[in-house]
């Protein structure tokens, strides 16, 4: 049966959409780190020279593919992925929640900010 949407209701969903958010993101990390011990545990690092993230790990395309393969690094930064979309879920949910309480000053504000997160976020410039 549908529930009346109240403020105390967003409240709710939005608490849950960033507890789930947070979870998934530190289970997905969670089960990359042990993959990555598993597979990297015995290698010997070399601290005389910096290497930086490979390409394939510096765009989404590229973590989805190794994720495919169960490369342990691209499943880390998967759930850091998780972690940065969790907010970004959150400022949407906000902005379908306001339009449907017919608030649009609060509409225009939160895409104001989910167009501030996103120009960050793909550093457009």
């Amino acid at each position: 049966m549908w529930k009346p949407w109240t403020d105390y209701r967003m409240e709710q969903i939005i608490g849950t959409l960033l507890r789930t958010g947070v979870l998934a993101s530190a289970l997905v990390v969670l089960v990359g780190g042990v993959l990555y011990i598993a597979q990297e545990g015995r290698t010997h690092p070399d601290f005389h020279a910096f290497h930086g993230e490979p390409d394939n790990l510096r765009s989404v395309a590229g973590v989805v593919q190794g994720v495919g393969k169960l490369q342990s690094r691209a499943i880390i930064q998967l759930g850091l992925l998780l972690l940065i979309l969790t907010p970004i879920a959150r400022v949407v949910f906000s902005a379908f929640a306001f339009a449907l309480e017919g608030d649009r000053m609060y509409v225009v504000v939160t895409l104001i900010v989910l167009a501030v997160l996103l120009y960050s976020l793909l550093g457009l410039r």
